[in-house]
């Protein structure tokens, strides 16, 4: 079978030119009961190419234990793309951006306090080594040249907006040759000098990463490569959603007009998102280019792409079909392959329910440490984290700090709610008086997410340096890892809903399974488990007030839908919707 190559400036499959014409789906972000049906609608809009990430916290959970099946068996997805007749381009390179929990990279690399990320630094390099011993020798029977469909593989993503080092580039691209990697490598970086210049490597295709412009991107490109194919690796027709800003919608005609004028210039192209799925879990990742900007992405990953988060074809995917059509042959665009019907379950009441402070012994151990140290140090990479220690008194009334909280803390004196300090506050403290006898204090920090771009990607979570009443230091805690990944020993019981940290329980009947939205409204902060799968987060701030529920997630019959909530709900009740609920934002 022949392979991709570069033969007079443009791209050769088999020795014949051909055009990429690529969408970006991440298996990790699809339940793999549609995968197929991803992928046929990418096959259906005139696409011949299928790109996906991979994720390396997905994959390695916990060092040294790898994960490749369900959501993770990405050689299944491939494998499936291939059958389809798409070719793949594969993104593995240890760092992957995607507005993902920490760009891809597992946490527990923050266990260890010199860990140097993205670099020749040997430590960093040891554990991708360690990584790619688990993976590549999976993805080799995949690529072109064993007969698989995978055509491409990246070897670092978009490493000029973050560092120059080239002896680490040299050496991810050694590492993938030696695995046996001997498909077309290459790098994706923004179109300037010196992102160009610091994520390039010598003798490797560069490709440029944009959502407009695409003349002036492509000279710049020129300008560094004058003989090889012109490539938008990420043609960015959407754009994701932080936690209380604004949805982010882009005209499809806008899309179209820019995506003829690359095709009309002979350049290959990858939509980034075809189909941007959903960070279920406490996978999202955000944002955070300063040192006290912190923006967390939401649980969907629309993306406002050609698929909508439902797998659904939008207007601006029939606009970008017509564009393509005008540059494939009429057999190379099947039909469009039915829509998953949606469906309103309709009003379930969560009458059970279970105090967070009541289930402590449930949730984890007890771990004394004489500082507050934050997760990666006790083994922990997502969720809570609870911290408790006893403050002697009396005290009069005076400031609570919490020196660089990451990233959301919830402070109890005596079980009693004193307040919440968020990282992207400027003070990150409140006021609280000790009484004459002492009191219990406790402070419930969320992980929303580590920081997916930028100069501040090392992101410890929980309590990062100390907590101080005043001046004084207060040492001596008890700590618990609440990662909320087995729920099932809470004890419940049926009372009204309260105030606090809590769990929520009730069940509900699905005759069929089909796909449907969980109204979120009336509620204010937390996840949701559907029959023990954690669908994400939801926060009363918007824009996003659904979340989506695959069919698969469902079982014919009896489910079971938990909802841990962080303060407080109109009602212990909510609504199975069948449409996808965006609202404005609140900065409450």
């Amino acid at each position: 079978m022949g392979v991709l190559t570069i033969e007079n400036g443009i791209f050769a499959d088999d020795g014949k030119p051909v055009r990429l014409l690529s969408g970006a789906m991440h298996y990790f972000r699809i339940v793999p009961e549609y995968w197929r049906d991803r992928l046929l609608k990418l096959k259906a809009c005139g696409l011949n190419t299928v790109e996906t990430y991979v994720a390396w916290n997905v994959h390695e959970p916990k060092e040294g234990e790898f994960r490749f099946d369900g959501m993770a068996d990405v050689c299944s997805f491939i494998a499936l793309a291939g059958s389809l007749g798409l070719h793949v381009i594969v993104r593995p390179s240890p760092y992957i951006c995607a507005e993902f929990e920490f760009g891809g990279l597992p946490a527990w690399l923050l266990s260890d306090s010199d860990m140097q990320l993205r670099c020749s630094h040997p430590a960093f390099l040891r554990k991708v080594d360690a990584y790619y011993d688990e993976l590549i020798p999976r993805l080799k029977p995949l690529l072109r040249t064993n007969g698989g469909p995978i055509i491409a593989v990246q070897i670092e993503n978009e490493y000029g907006s973050y560092g120059n080092d080239a002896n680490y580039l040299a050496y991810l691209k050694e590492a993938l040759i030696v695995l046996g990697i001997d498909v077309q490598l290459f790098t994706s970086d923004g179109p300037t000098d010196a992102l160009l210049q610091g994520g390039s490597v010598p003798g490797v295709l560069a490709t440029v990463n944009f959502g407009s412009h695409p003349t002036s991107s492509f000279a710049k490109l020129k300008e560094y490569q004058p003989n090889a194919p012109l490539m938008c690796m990420e043609y960015w027709i959407g754009w994701f959603d932080h936690w209380g800003k604004p949805h982010h919608m882009r005209d499809g005609a806008e899309t179209a007009v820019i995506l003829e004028e690359m095709l009309a210039a002979g350049a290959s192209v990858n939509f980034y998102m075809f189909h941007g799925g959903t960070n279920f879990g406490f996978y999202n990742g955000a944002n955070g280019q300063e040192p006290n900007l912190y923006e967390p992405t939401v649980t969907s990953y629309d993306y406002d792409a050609l698929l909508d988060e439902t797998g659904e074809p939008t207007d601006k995917y029939y606009a970008a079909r017509e564009v393509i059509a005008r540059y494939i042959e009429p057999a190379d665009l099947p039909v469009i392959p039915p829509s998953a019907p949606l469906q309103a379950y309709g009003r379930v009441e969560l009458a059970e329910q279970a105090a967070l402070f009541e289930q402590l012994d449930e949730l984890s151990d007890p771990i004394e440490r004489i500082t507050p140290l934050p997760m990666e140090k006790l083994g922990q990479q997502y969720g809570f984290i609870l911290y408790t220690t006893r403050v002697s008194g009396p005290r009069p009334e005076e400031r609570l700090f919490i020196q660089e909280v990451r990233d959301r803390a919830m402070v109890f004196l005596d079980g009693e709610y004193k307040g919440t300090i968020e990282r992207a506050q400027t003070l990150q403290s409140l006021p609280i008086a000790i009484p004459a006898g002492g009191a219990r204090l406790d402070i419930l920090v969320e992980n929303m997410g580590r920081i997916n771009y930028g100069p501040y990607l090392r992101d410890a979570k929980g309590i990062t340096e100390g907590v101080r009443l005043g001046f004084q230091f207060l040492f001596n805690w008890t700590v618990r890892p609440l990662p909320l990944d087995e729920l099932s020993k809470l004890i419940y019981s049926r009372r009204p809903a309260d105030e606090g940290p809590r769990f929520y329980r009730g069940t509900f009947q699905a005759a069929a399974c089909a796909d449907t939205f969980l109204d979120m409204q009336g509620w204010t902060k937390g996840a949701v488990f559907i029959n023990g799968f954690n669908l994400g987060r939801y926060w009363d701030r918007g824009p996003q007030r659904t979340l989506y529920v695959p069919a698969p997630l469902l079982r014919e019959g009896g489910n079971e839908i938990v909802i841990f909530e962080l303060h407080r709900t109109r009602e212990a009740a909510v609504v199975f919707t069948d449409t996808h609920i965006r609202g404005g934002v609140s900065d409450e």
